[in-house]
């Protein structure tokens, strides 16, 4: 991490320091120029000689130590210019916000004045921590030279990062495991040959990185296990054994979802839910040698069905000793030729078989060094797979870390060689995650924002730093860093955890430098940062630590130390100027913000996801002019945006937005929104009954914002308005609302306009889900079958209409919207349709189709439906004609007594629910 801290840091010396108005004192300019030249040189002089320190320092601890040192100082120097570009910026905004105000000249001359005294002082204060920065840093410099460290790339020289371009690889798939997955499978499966002996314990024993995990959960996964259990349940032990998470995972993992903290509480539910029970437990990761720990649990689970068993992974027999296993079960190494077949598959990927010949040899050699480990060779064919010259291949076989030996390290050259193969800015976002607890579920969107909090993602021209934290997060997952990714629906990698030997990685590595402080129950761990070395930390609670980057107060970790989430955000909250992130998600117990948030000018991210009571966001919001990501879902009693949002070009995110009733000096215009042309994935706009002038509306200018792809519209309910005037207005502000062509969900709720829907919505090429809610004042369904992207389509308590026939698909003649007769099909592409709440709904036929011509309706209307769900629609009598022959796979019909008779003998629908109660049949 120090060369890349120190480019940081130098790129910061290299910029403009020094104000005009400062430059006019010459004796203090000249002072601290010379200074910053001082300090520039000797970090100039250091990084030229960082890689091969950083290289040493995995054999030589002082070499370590001098690291750490150097850390420390250019943590310090950051901070110091962290703290003067925050009060230039602090100046500025005050001075602009004066200027607005029409402030008289000889104010605005007594605030000049007064300004150049105040930055005197503070340019007196920042030369005086310089100066004692640089006696510092000459220490170090002159340490460098006992070391005789060899001199590698400067700061000017240091390559550009460059993307791994080419296609990522998930390995999903396991080598040489088969014969050890049937012997366990056949440990859980065989009964108990003593009948005293209410379930079994077996222990999966082998050093890390061996595949002790995967192992179990390819048993864990068959389906034979899921016939022969009635409850399965997986939990992540790790270190430290702590009871009380223990407990409520094994709950959660039953669809129970504590809410107390006792453990005998909870250890009671446990009994309860698997009372009689036939189940499997599996204890991934366990350390606990102190068998009276256990105890508790085996009291609990003693009453579940005779053939119970238990599955359990740890390092160590005598933890398995201590937890009382009936069976061991030691892994082996993979052999020789299974280390190859993994080896090969990922480092060979995409090369011809003309490289593949040149390289085997090589790379037979090297996959021998990682002697029958999984995990290491996944890592080094990651590596492997990007080098392309012979040399680059011997380099690696030949490499002095091999020769690396420490107790159970044995992981650790293959993870070394892939770490230092990482450009320096790489290398500081991995070791970064050090800051997650062992097995914790990383947010790649949250990973990204605290890569950006710590400054690390540089912003260029053409790509801005989100961009570049995908990039960086890619690179880290192809090099085997991440590991059990969870996807979106469309293949995009949204969550992921770091292999425990991983975990380890990088804490050895950000030793003293990152700290995970997780609470339980009410025991409060303490954290010792006497030293003042520690600079990332995941959680504080009532320590001053003014040199924080990122903060995270979820409840999800407060709720566990007090049983309440946070109360109260203190004014304080100010000192901590260098914050560039901050997570207050999840706190049901504070209504408002302090002003005093506002004075935290770097803050890029702002999370209060589900702040449920949360009544408004602070005036001065507008100050946070480096805000990037404002996540505010969920916080549903926020009734108005405070007046400057327009400030908040930088934004990214922005969740919802609330136009205020009648408006207020106070709140902001919904044209506000056109200043930030940076929006974009989803938008929530609440409100909107409440716009007077439709003007405003366009001015959001939300069609310029090519990179919003969710958008949901809410037009709150007034009953004061003329019915007219509502049905006018609503229609008028919809069509205002026109959003990118390139959208691709969007949500309508509450309008009360006509049934005619906006002309820019036909022009929505790539809208793949709709919903519409509460639109009252439909009597007929607008042509929603035009849509030619749709695949996804919900409506709900449309309560006037009574019959839907040729105008829901689009058929009737449309002088505005033409179609051709011959090739038009209505919801060409539409997968799942749910209609919910159609109390007037007595009709849904089409008679005769115009324009079919000789073609059949189950092939021209709905083609692709498979799944449709008809909810609350009580007086309707039956589907569509061409339903009855459609492609539908499911069909569920909730609360509607007179469809239910007529559809439950469709016998061309496989799956049938009605009213939850699952009819299944082949399809005839």
């Amino acid at each position: 991490m120090a060369k890349a801290l120190l480019s940081m840091v130098l790129e910061q010396l290299g910029g403009s320091f020094i104000p005009e108005e400062i430059k006019n004192h010459v004796g203090l300019a000249v002072g601290l120029e010379e200074e910053i030249q001082k300090l520039t040189s000797n970090f100039e002089a250091i990084q030229a000689v960082l890689e091969d320190a950083e290289r040493k320092q995995v054999k030589e601890a002082s070499v370590r130590n001098w690291l750490c040192k150097l850390r420390d100082v250019s943590y310090d120097v950051e901070d110091v210019l962290d703290e003067w570009n925050t009060a230039k910026l602090k100046s500025r905004l005050a001075k602009e916000e004066r200027a607005a105000e029409g402030a008289q000249l000889l104010k605005k001359l007594r605030y000049s004045i007064s300004f150049s005294s105040s930055q005197i002082i503070l340019q007196h204060s920042i030369a005086q921590k310089i100066k004692e920065l640089n006696r510092r840093l000459d220490f170090i410099a002159a340490e460098k030279d006992r070391y005789k460290f060899e001199l590698g790339m400067t700061a000017h020289e240091e390559p550009e990062h460059q993307q791994i371009t080419t296609s990522f690889i998930d390995v999903t798939d396991v080598y040489g495991r088969d014969q050890d997955k049937n012997a366990v499978l056949n440990m859980l499966l065989e009964e108990n040959g003593d009948e005293e002996s209410l379930f079994q314990i077996i222990s999966i024993v082998g050093m890390g990185g061996i595949g002790k995990t995967t192992l179990a959960r390819l048993a864990y996964n068959e389906n034979v296990v899921n016939t022969h259990f009635e409850k399965k349940i997986w939990v992540c032990v790790s270190d430290p054994f702590d009871d009380i998470k223990i407990a409520k995972a094994i709950l959660e993992s039953l669809g129970d979802v504590p809410k107390v903290l006792e453990l005998q509480a909870l250890l009671q539910r446990i009994r309860k839910s698997i009372a009689g029970k036939k189940f499997l437990l599996v204890l991934d990761d366990v350390w606990n040698e102190d068998d009276r720990k256990w105890e508790p649990f085996k009291e609990s689970l003693s009453c579940g069905s005779l053939g119970s068993k238990i599955l359990m992974t740890t390092r160590k027999e005598n933890v398995a000793a201590a937890m009382g296993s009936t069976t061991l079960f030691p892994l082996r190494k993979l052999a020789k030729e299974e280390s190859w077949l993994l080896f090969s598959r990922i480092a060979f990927s995409g090369r011809t078989s003309r490289e593949c010949q040149i390289f085997e040899d090589f790379g037979r050699k090297i996959a021998d060094k990682c002697q029958g480990l999984p995990l290491a060779l996944k890592t080094l064919g990651g590596l492997m797979r990007f080098k392309r010259t012979i040399e680059q291949w011997q380099s690696v076989l030949n490499s002095e870390i091999w020769e690396l030996k420490e107790a159970e390290r044995g992981i650790f050259p293959p993870l070394l060689l892939s770490y230092y193969d990482l450009s320096p800015a790489l290398r500081q976002c991995f070791s970064y995650c050090a800051i997650f607890p062992k097995d914790y579920v990383i947010e790649k969107d949250r990973l990204i924002s605290l890569w950006m909090a710590q400054g690390f993602l540089k912003e260029k021209r053409s790509k801005n730093m989100e961009i570049i934290g995908q990039e960086y997060f890619e690179d880290l997952a192809m090099c085997s860093f991440f590991q059990d990714f969870e996807r979106d629906d469309d293949g995009n990698i949204t969550k992921c955890k770091m292999h425990d030997i991983v975990h380890d990685f990088a804490q050895f590595l950000s030793k003293n430098e990152c700290f995970m402080v997780e609470v339980n129950g009410f025991r409060q761990p303490k954290v010792d940062t006497s030293d003042g070395k520690g600079r990332h930390l995941m959680l504080v609670l009532g320590e001053k630590v003014t040199c924080l980057r990122a903060l995270d107060l979820t409840a999800k970790y407060c709720t566990t130390m007090f049983g309440s989430s946070v109360t109260e955000v203190p004014k304080e909250i100010a000192q901590l100027i260098h914050l560039r992130y901050l997570n207050l998600s999840n706190n049901d117990d504070f209504e408002e913000l302090p002003e005093a948030l506002c004075e935290l000018y770097n803050l890029q991210t702002l999370d209060l996801t589900f702040c449920k009571r949360l009544r408004r966001l602070p005036n001065g919001i507008g100050k946070l002019v480096n805000l990037r990501h404002l996540k505010n879902y969920g916080t549903w009693r926020v009734r108005f945006m405070p007046k400057g949002m327009e400030k908040l070009t930088c934004l990214r995110t922005l969740r919802e937005f609330s136009v205020s009733e009648g408006g207020t000096c106070d709140s902001s215009s919904i044209g506000e929104l056109g200043s930030l042309i940076h929006l974009q994935d989803y938008l929530e706009i609440r409100g909107l009954g409440n716009v007077r002038d439709v003007n405003e509306v366009k001015k959001a200018k939300l069609q310029t914002k090519q990179c919003l792809l969710n958008l949901l519209l809410k037009f709150d309910m007034d009953e004061k308005k003329a019915e007219g005037d509502i049905t006018n207005g609503d229609a008028l502000v919809l069509e205002a609302l026109q959003p990118p062509t390139y959208l691709e969900c969007l949500e309508i709720h509450n309008y009360r306009g006509p049934c005619t829907l906006p002309k820019w919505m036909f022009a929505l090429t790539n809208l793949r889900y709709l919903a519409v809610c509460s639109c009252r004042n439909w009597e007929r369904s607008p042509p929603f079958g035009k849509l030619p992207s749709l695949e996804s389509f919900w409506i709900y308590d449309i309560r006037r209409v009574k019959k839907m026939g040729v105008e829901f698909l689009g058929l009737e003649r449309d002088e505005e919207q033409p179609f051709s007769c011959s090739s038009f099909i209505p919801f060409p592409k539409l997968k799942r349709l749910e209609m919910h709440d159609m109390n007037e709904l007595e009709e849904w036929e089409y008679g005769v189709v115009p324009f079919l011509g000789n073609r059949k309706e189950q092939s021209v209307i709905m083609p692709r439906l498979s799944y449709l769900v008809i909810d609350r629609c009580t007086r309707l009598k039956a589907l569509p004609h061409h339903l009855h022959n459609s492609s539908i796979e499911t069909l569920e019909i909730r609360w509607c007594p007179i469809l239910a008779k007529v559809c439950s003998n469709i016998s061309s629908i496989p799956n049938i629910r009605i009213n939850y109660m699952e009819v299944k049949r082949e399809r005839v």
